[in-house]
């Protein structure tokens, strides 16, 4: 049952061979075994691909979770809880990685050297599901219903610029101001709107803004807004390097941003030693933020 999951989550007898170390002969005829035991046809073979039948479907879906569980079961008896290890393959937002989280994963690796890393930082959404993921760390999403969500933080944000562009366009002094300075944001619609609260909670304002760039990624914002490009709201995590070394200065300071989730996806509950570990690492060094 565990060899024919393999097989199917690779879609191919020579990647899942590969992938736990059994010959292709084997692995083939193993689960040739099982559909003959169980009576009916799980696989649809041809020279070029391989395809799940009707049945082989279902059986994923039923026997997937008994697999997930009797390999929890066997590393709960071992002591990999005390001493997690494995390859943790997780896919992180490429900025907030690169800029905060490469501290905290340095510190997990050592605290767990029995424990081997594949990142992926694209900027794409892995399918948690199809794809050999442990876990994805997602920033200010609202959680897919398909998947189990765990919050591990909710990071304040505010406006942030560079002094040189502070020095040239003028401060802000209330939050209609920024209808007059250079505001740069996500790309998105074509009319930008920034959400900003008092930071004592008395009054939430909506405040239509433009500029000249608008982009999909955190860390060019960033750095566009230390060239002295504009204004510019971040998670105060990713600005305090630049806010210590002088580059940006903090704006409007009784107003913040909306606050941004983190959260971890996985596709189950079921999560071995290594991935419980690494989430709770997270959360518990997040909220220490």
């Amino acid at each position: 049952m565990a060899l024919f999951v393999e097989v199917a989550k690779a879609m191919s007898f020579s990647r899942a061979a590969e992938a736990i170390g059994v010959p292709n002969s084997t692995l083939s005829r193993r689960v040739s075994a099982l559909e003959k035991a169980i009576g009916l046809r799980l696989l649809h073979r041809t020279t070029r691909k391989l395809e799940l039948t009707e049945a082989g479907q279902i059986y994923l879906e039923r026997c997937r979770r008994l697999v997930e569980e009797a390999k929890l079961a066997h590393e709960q008896l071992g002591d990999l809880l005390a001493q997690p290890s494995g390859v943790l393959r997780a896919s992180l937002p490429v900025d907030f990685a690169t800029s905060y989280l490469a501290p905290l994963i340095a510190e997990f690796a050592h605290t767990y050297p029995g424990i081997r890393f594949e990142f992926d930082l694209t900027p794409r959404r892995v399918d948690l599901v199809s794809e050999p993921f442990d876990v994805a760390i997602r920033m200010g999403e609202s959680p897919d219903s398909t998947l189990i969500a765990r919050l591990l933080a909710t990071l304040p944000t505010h406006l942030y610029a560079s002094p040189a562009y502070l020095a040239k366009a003028g401060e802000p002094q209330t939050p209609s101001d920024l209808r007059d300075h250079e505001c740069m944001g996500f790309r998105a619609a074509r009319n930008m709107v920034w959400s900003l609260k008092r930071e004592d909670g008395a009054r939430a304002k909506e405040v239509p803004v433009a500029g000249r760039f608008q982009l999909n990624s955190v860390g060019m914002l960033r750095r566009l807004a230390t060239l002295g490009q504009g204004l510019v709201v971040l998670v105060d995590a990713l600005a305090e390097e630049d806010v210590a070394a002088g580059r940006l200065r903090r704006v409007l300071p009784d107003w913040a941003g909306p606050p941004v989730p983190v959260y971890a996806m996985t596709e189950t509950r079921l999560l071995p030693a290594k991935t419980l570990r690494f989430i709770e690492f997270l959360r518990e060094r997040l909220a220490m933020a």
